[in-house]
């Protein structure tokens, strides 16, 4: 089971002539090495070294230059070195810093090579004061599985081409909606998803959440520096799947007796491992997205489907026919977040949502994207639009009329006006569409 769109970038990557080494950024059980694999195939010959492993790492901890070390790698997996399609991969890069050292070498004395590294944390190096190659080295980040890829996975080849068509049919809808409400309970871990595309059969998802948790726990000691660090990061991780998609405080997180700064310190460790990320809100309607890093973050996490297992709510999420409905749209609205960032795969890319507190007048907007120069506030609600007030309150303020709301119901558009009169269109989007939000804002805001 694999990323789609992660595949067309490494094969855009592996064809562009000033190319770089690449460094694959993701948590574990992403994918990251089945992506790789599969590009491979297009390869004269694919080399695969991973340096948890002391055989493969001990070859970077020797001074060789680029050409002997190549050379090593060569001997060492019986590869020829004088194929000129190889792909090298470089797995678990973090266990040595002299490996991530090297790869600006590779750049600039064997630039035919094809060169791949990652390693789920990798950014931990940065604490040990390694060098990276800064300007040697290029990026992409990986999630998990999208809803589209979601439904590639599981065969459903029409849904798949009803999720492209602009605007979409209304027979569609429904399908989709069943089809999605199943994506949310089960999530994208490409293991999960592999193992439902087998069986279509719901049971034997249980020991895979299972074991996906407690591997992050286990990697904890990884993560940690002391002891008492890896105390507070445990801790983190199993109060973050309770308080996904809420916003959060840092003193006393998961009804802990912890310090801010012990927090702060644990969750920015784990989002250099991509499990989690705090998103900021942006107080502004107006270009550029600034977050306010002194309010309040919410808590986004790396997959749905592990927090409805974790937090004991599957079965809630199985029954609902609109997931607005439950736990105060805290799912959906964590699931969304999920999408927009599976439609990224910049690693500078970030989604935020919109407040603005006073003591009589707080609004909060869900998110908040940048388009054509414009800031398009993006509400997950069902309800009548006039309960939008928060939506509302973010059009009275901005330069601009359109605003989208995800909900369950069917497509539309129509001519609002907020409470202080001034008209927007609004676009009412079914909420299995927030991967293709891009494309549907160009149509929307085009007018078509």
């Amino acid at each position: 089971m694999f990323n789609r769109s992660i595949l067309h970038s490494l094969t855009k990557w592996s064809e562009k002539p000033h190319r770089k080494p690449l460094i694959l950024r993701g948590a574990r059980q992403v994918g990251k090495t089945t992506a790789v694999s599969i590009l491979a195939e297009s390869f004269e010959q694919y080399i695969y070294l991973n340096l948890e492993l002391e055989e493969d790492r001990h070859l970077f901890e020797q001074g060789y230059t680029a050409q002997e070390l190549f050379e090593a790698i060569c001997f060492l997996k019986d590869k020829d070195p004088q194929k000129s399609q190889t792909l090298l991969f470089i797995d678990e890069i973090q266990s040595s810093p002299e490996a991530v050292a090297v790869l600006r070498y590779f750049y600039e004395t064997l630039n035919h090579l094809h060169v791949i590294a990652a390693g789920s944390l990798l950014e931990s190096l940065l604490d040990r004061h390694i060098s990276f190659p800064v300007g040697r080295v290029e990026y992409l980040r990986m999630h998990p599985l999208s809803f589209e890829e979601f439904l590639v996975a599981t065969e459903e080849t029409q849904a798949v081409e009803m999720l492209h068509r602009i605007p979409l049919p209304a027979f569609a809808h429904d399908k989709l909606l069943k089809l999605f409400h199943r994506y949310t309970l089960i999530g994208g871990m490409p293991e999960v998803v592999q193992r439902y595309a087998e069986s279509k059969n719901l049971a034997p998802l249980k020991s895979i959440y299972e074991s996906l948790i407690t591997a992050y726990l286990d990697d904890v000691e990884k993560y940690a520096s002391k002891d008492s660090k890896a105390a507070v990061i445990r801790h983190v991780i199993q109060s973050a799947f309770h308080e996904a998609g809420n916003r959060i405080k840092m003193a006393g997180f998961g009804q802990s007796k912890y310090s801010s700064k012990d927090i702060s310190e644990a969750m920015l460790v784990l989002e250099k491992a991509l499990l989690l990320r705090r998103i900021y809100p942006v107080t502004s309607t107006q270009l550029p997205l600034t977050p306010n890093l002194k309010k309040s973050p919410k808590l986004q996490l790396l997959d749905t489907g592990l927090v409805n297992f974790f937090s004991g709510i599957q079965t809630e999420v199985f029954g609902s026919n609109d997931l607005n409905s439950l736990y105060g749209g805290r799912i959906i609205e964590h699931l969304v977040g999920q999408e927009l960032l599976a439609s990224h795969d910049s690693m500078l890319f970030s989604p935020y949502f919109w407040v603005r507190e006073k003591r009589q007048s707080n609004a909060e907007v869900d998110f908040i994207l940048a388009h054509r120069n414009n800031a398009i506030p993006i509400e997950v609600k069902s309800g009548a639009t006039g309960r939008l007030r928060s939506l509302h309150s973010f059009i009275d303020h901005a330069e601009h009329h359109w605003a989208v709301r995800l909900y369950a119901g069917p497509l539309n558009v129509e001519t609002v006006k907020t409470l202080a009169g001034k008209e927007y269109q609004l676009l009412n989007l079914p909420y299995f569409l927030a991967g293709q939000l891009e494309d549907y804002l160009d149509w929307f805001v085009q007018g078509k």
